[in-house]
C-alpha cells in the first residue's frame, strides 16, 4: 500500500504520517512541497506517486480571517478537494478527507450524528461543508469530522496553551458553556488506519473521542493530570467573547457510527491522560 499524505507537517498530518509509516510506503508532502490548491502541480504529483490512499490533512483553518478572504478558504477547503476527488478516481485510490464540527450551528441539545442536517455559520464553516460534498464525489472515500484537535506537532492546540499557562502559573480562562468532543490526533490516525484496513463502508464518520465536556471541566481535569491543583481556572461564556463568526455552542459529536464498524474511540479523559503522559513526538 502506498499512502500519500497531504498537509503532512501539521498537527494531524504528522500523526497520520507516523501511523501509516508502520505499515507501508508513505509519501508525505507539506504545503512547501505541494500546495493542494495548485492543481497544475497536484495532478502530476499524484500520478507520479501512484497512491493506493490519499489522505488530505491540508486545510485553511483561520475561522475569523475567512470572513475577509472567503475566496482563499473555499479554494483550499472546497475547490482543491474537488480536484483531489477526481485525482483519486483516476488513480483508483481511496480519498480520506477531514472536516469539522463547525458545519453545525450548535443548537442541538444532544451530540450530532452523521444524519443531522448541517447549518454552517460563516465562510470557514461553509467552505468545509462544501469540501465534504466534493470529497464524497470520489468513488472510494472517507470523510471524517474531527473537532478540538490536540496532540501531535506543532503543539498549538487550546489544550496545549492551557497546559503551558498552568505550568507558568498563569490564569486560564475556559468556556463553561461550549460543549465539545475533543479529538486526540493519535486516536484519529489509528481510526483512519482501521477504516482502511478493515474495508469499512465508505462515507461520513464522526471521528472524535467518546463523551463530551465543556472547556472549563476539561481544564479542571487537565490541571489534575499535570498536578497543578492550585491552577486558577476562570469560567467564561462564549457569548461574552463576541466571536464572529459565531462558534457552535453545543458542538459534541456522536461517534456511534464508528463503533458500528468495530472502531471504538477512547474517552476524552483517557485520551487527555495519554497526551499528558506521552513524550513529545519527533518533529
Amino acid at each position: 500500500m502506498t499512502v500519500l499524505v497531504l498537509g503532512a507537517h501539521g498537527q494531524l498530518g504528522s500523526a497520520i504520517t507516523r501511523r501509516f509509516q508502520r505499515g507501508g510506503r508513505v509519501v508525505a508532502y507539506g504545503r512547501a512541497e505541494l500546495d493542494i490548491s495548485d492543481w497544475a502541480s497536484v495532478r502530476p504529483a499524484i500520478r507520479a506517486v501512484g497512491p493506493t490512499v490519499i489522505v488530505n490533512c491540508a486545510a485553511y483553518t483561520h475561522v475569523d480571517r475567512a470572513e475577509q478572504e472567503p475566496g482563499r478558504a473555499f479554494q483550499v477547503n472546497a475547490g482543491a478537494v474537488r480536484w483531489l476527488a477526481r485525482a483519486a478516481e483516476e488513480a483508483g485510490a481511496i480519498l480520506v478527507h477531514y472536516s469539522t464540527d463547525f458545519v453545525f450551528d450548535g443548537g442541538s441539545a444532544t451530540p450530532y450524528t452523521e444524519t443531522d442536517v448541517p447549518n454552517p455559520q460563516g465562510a470557514y464553516a461553509m467552505s468545509k461543508l462544501v469540501g465534504e460534498w466534493f470529497a464524497a464525489e470520489a468513488p472510494q472515500h472517507y470523510v471524517l469530522r474531527v473537532e478540538s484537535l490536540f496532540g501531535g506537532v506543532p503543539a498549538r492546540s487550546s489544550i496545549d496553551r492551557m497546559r503551558a499557562d498552568m505550568l507558568r502559573h498563569r490564569v486560564v480562562k475556559a468556556f463553561a458553556d461550549r460543549t465539545v468532543s475533543p479529538s486526540y490526533v493519535d486516536d484519529v490516525a489509528e481510526a483512519t488506519g482501521l477504516l482502511i484496513k478493515n474495508r469499512a463502508p465508505c462515507g461520513l464518520y464522526h471521528c472524535v473521542s467518546t463523551g463530551q465536556t465543556n472547556w472549563w471541566s476539561l481544564a479542571k481535569e487537565l490541571a489534575r493530570l499535570i498536578a497543578r491543583p492550585d491552577a486558577t481556572i476562570v469560567p467564561t461564556s462564549l457569548s461574552d467573547a463576541r466571536l464572529y463568526p459565531p462558534r457552535p455552542l453545543h458542538a459534541a459529536l456522536s461517534n456511534a457510527k464508528l463503533r458500528q464498524v468495530g472502531i471504538v474511540m477512547p474517552t476524552w479523559q483517557d485520551a487527555l491522560m495519554r497526551h499528558v503522559q506521552a513524550p513529545p513526538p519527533p518533529s
